[in-house]
């Protein structure tokens, strides 16, 4: 199988406050939106990032799945974790799930939450502690 694309859709009743989380605090741009679904984009030189919004009962969904999203953590790995804690939190007022710290396995991050109660694990890479650092793989950009 050849991809093309790969992003996360997000099941949500509330498309538009989230729509607008994601616009404001981390740069995505509107590139189709409906009242039921927004797609969304960021760009970053080659790279490019999507995630989609839909409202859960639109029957585009099998009937059987038509709920909103439950225990979803969305990664966004970033050069300055620091200065995002400053920015999101410090200065934007975003609620901290989980304080900025650093961990053992190699990371420094801390978590906040969309509208629709997705957690956003902010993250910069650092170097793992201890028998964590035997556990990655050779060649990762962990170690």
């Amino acid at each position: 199988m050849a991809l093309s694309s790969f992003y996360p859709v997000i099941g949500t009743t509330r498309v538009a406050q989230a729509r607008d989380f994601y616009t404001r605090w981390f740069g995505f741009e509107i590139t189709f939106e409906a009242d039921w679904y927004v797609s969304l984009r960021r760009a970053e030189g080659e790279r490019h990032y999507e995630l989609a919004l839909l409202d859960p009962a639109h029957p585009t969904l099998p009937a059987g799945y038509r709920k909103p999203v439950q225990g979803l953590l969305l990664n966004f790995e970033v050069d300055d974790v620091d200065a995002e804690w400053e920015r999101l939190v410090v200065q934007g007022g975003l609620r901290a799930e989980l304080d900025i710290r650093s961990e053992d396995f190699g990371q420094r991050h801390f978590i906040v939450a969309d509208p629709s109660g997705v957690l956003i694990d902010v993250i910069t890479e650092i170097p793992p502690t201890g028998a964590y650092a035997e556990q990655f793989a050779t060649g990762s950009t962990a170690q």
